[in-house]
């Protein structure tokens, strides 16, 4: 859960809120609204009744119940633009938590997705600032810059007024860009919750992709994770790549046969091989050893619940160029090939297990076979694809 509601009651009697609880809220929701309108009018004055309405709000909004969020959770996100950077990161998990509760995700998505934009970039330009600052200090001082480099703030001991001042330069980096890079370093986790909760909505997911929000997303969050590992980001970076209603084209070299498959909501490979062992071996196209029904079942909805269920792999996942498709990797990883994505499946050079699952449980899978090719045309397919690497090549 993104945010936590109040203990519920454990004599029984319902849990929604009251009407005045639902009034309360909304007014909460009103007076957020105005006190955003008052920074614009009225900046020095306007942050105190700002602070106090968002915290009013924050302490109402943990018993609303689905029709409350509904209603609230589009007003919160459209107030995202105008609040200051700190609080906006707060308000982006309450709208998190909305639409956890039946807010419409797509509805709420805009201001959340561009906030989580904002703060990677502010995060990145704090990493480039961090190493410059320490680098500038060293040549003032006459200290060696070889060694280890300065760790960076830590968000939950240190002061982000103490790294804003090393950062500003003047003439370089202004005491805006500074502060936005500092917000964005000690907000980015509040940022990735939020995200996290809406991204698992196919919906979010498929309008990200086609306005380009997704890629662009997608490249910040891979840069971050190249310069740090402070705010663990995989999960969203798993949620950016998940491909929905993807056709996806498979090759079984062996049998010289080929489908033509459709994923939906598939977050990584070893999912994918699950489903591929089902849909083709358990539906009576390839030879083999069918999954066990609940190793299936976690793979497309079930939940975890306790027990350790393990999934044994069939082929070896190869791209028509020969490289191999790690079950450790994603669904994106293979290739489109005249438009479609293309999978050669191999006998597998070693056994290979693993725990049964999703790498995100909130979302659901499903693969899907929408027809065998003809024997020419599969043949065809497979002529153009080339034999699998060698182990120690794929692996360089």
């Amino acid at each position: 859960m993104v945010f936590d509601p109040h203990s519920a009651p454990q004599d029984g009697r319902p849990t929604g809120p009251s009407d005045s609880q639902q009034s309360a809220l909304l007014g909460a929701v009103a007076a957020l609204e105005a006190a955003v309108t008052g920074l614009t009018e009225d900046p020095d004055g306007g942050g105190e009744r700002f602070d106090a309405a968002l915290r009013r709000l924050g302490g109402l909004l943990g018993p609303a119940g689905e029709a409350e969020s509904a209603a609230v959770g589009p007003r919160l996100a459209a107030l995202l633009p105008g609040t200051p950077l700190f609080p906006r990161a707060h308000l982006a998990m309450m709208v998190g938590a909305c639409v956890e509760r039946g807010a419409d995700p797509v509805a709420c998505a805009d201001g959340v997705l561009a906030g989580l934009r904002e703060a990677l970039s502010g995060a990145l330009l704090l990493i480039e600032r961090w190493a410059e600052t320490g680098a500038d200090a060293d040549r003032r001082s006459g200290r060696s810059a070889d060694g280890d480099e300065e760790a960076l703030p830590d968000p939950d001991r240190e002061d982000p007024g103490r790294a804003r001042a090393r950062i500003t330069e003047p003439g370089r980096t202004d005491g805006w860009h500074a502060h936005r890079a500092v917000a964005g370093w000690w907000t980015l986790q509040l940022w990735q919750q939020a995200a996290f909760a809406l991204c698992t909505h196919a919906a979010v997911r498929r309008s990200a992709r086609d306005s380009g929000v997704g890629g662009v997303l997608t490249e910040l969050i891979d840069r971050y994770r190249e310069r740090s590992d402070r705010h663990d980001l995989k999960g969203l970076r798993y949620l950016a790549a998940t491909l929905d209603d993807e056709p996806l084209l498979v090759l079984h070299r062996a049998s010289g046969t080929g489908y033509l498959l459709r994923m939906d909501g598939l977050t990584d490979n070893f999912q994918l091989h699950t489903l591929l062992i089902e849909v083709l071996v358990g539906g009576g196209h390839l030879p083999g050893t069918r999954p066990d029904p609940e190793v299936v079942a976690l793979s497309r909805t079930r939940g975890l619940d306790g027990r350790r269920f393990i999934a044994t792999g069939a082929f070896n996942l190869v791209a028509p160029d020969g490289g191999w498709i790690w079950n450790e990797g994603m669904p994106e990883d293979i290739p489109v090939v005249d438009g479609v994505r293309t999978l050669v499946l191999d006998p597998q050079p070693y056994e290979r297990s693993w725990a049964a699952g999703r790498f995100v449980e909130q979302v659901p899978g499903d693969l899907r076979l929408e027809r065998v090719l003809e024997p020419a045309e599969a043949a065809a397919r497979l002529a153009a694809a080339a034999p699998a690497l060698p182990f120690e090549q794929a692996v360089r």
